[in-house]
């Protein structure tokens, strides 16, 4: 990552940041921006410069990262309602529309995103996109058993689905144990509703990462 993009992810995460208040429930998002709103909330909490926030984590990654910080954590358990979510995007569309989820973590951020009042997108200037789709794959997160059985409904919609794998050649496996697929669609995404409603509708599809009509407030780094 060059240095002028990190400090554009820094910027935007610092500029969400002045909107968390004492008190809040606040959904804290994985992924490279987000780390710098889980190190800028921490870094207020220990100067008393907030007070009181509950952290609600969407990966292991930012639970680790979390406490590492001095955030005191909790869990959609016990506090179901989330003030302000802040988290980032791989794409964001003119609309406001997002893909997420190649940091992996697209379920439990979809959950917390709903259960979210408000919630906070922060990116560099690179992922904004005229059409979903057009410089990421969509990450569909799917059961183990019988995983294969989505790729010829997934190539059906226009896109090549591909198993994510470690470094090693082992499929990638998600805070659920669940298998990711990465769909390349060559052109963008032409309709993300239709994409969404169809591979929601096979049994097995956990999630996609495709989030739409969560109206978002988007921060875009380095944008003014």
């Amino acid at each position: 990552m060059s240095e002028a993009r990190a400090e554009a992810k820094r910027a935007a995460a610092l500029r969400a940041v002045e909107l968390v208040r004492s008190g809040m429930v606040v959904g804290l998002g994985t992924g490279s921006t987000a780390w710098f709103a889980v190190q800028e909330i921490g870094r207020r909490l220990a100067a008393n410069q907030l007070r009181d926030i509950v952290g609600i984590p969407t990966s292991r990654a930012t639970r680790d990262h979390g406490a590492a910080v001095g955030i005191p954590l909790g869990t959609l358990d016990d506090r179901p309602f989330v003030d302000l979510t802040i988290d980032g995007a791989d794409e964001v569309d003119p609309q406001g529309n997002l893909i997420k989820g190649h940091g992996g973590a697209l379920l439990w951020e979809k959950i917390v995103a709903t259960a979210s009042r408000k919630l906070v997108i922060v990116a560099d200037p690179s992922k904004m996109v005229p059409r979903l789709g057009s410089t990421r794959a969509l990450p569909v997160e799917v059961v183990t058993f019988g995983w294969g059985t989505h790729l010829p409904a997934i190539r059906a919609l226009g896109a090549e689905p591909g198993l994510r794998r470690t470094a090693h050649g082992e499929p990638v496996r998600t805070d659920e144990g669940h298998f990711i697929l990465d769909c390349q669609f060559a052109a963008g995404i032409d309709d993300p509703t239709e994409v969404e409603r169809v591979l929601r509708a096979r049994p097995g599809v956990v999630e996609t990462g495709l989030f739409l009509g969560f109206r978002p407030e988007v921060i875009i780094g380095g944008s003014g």
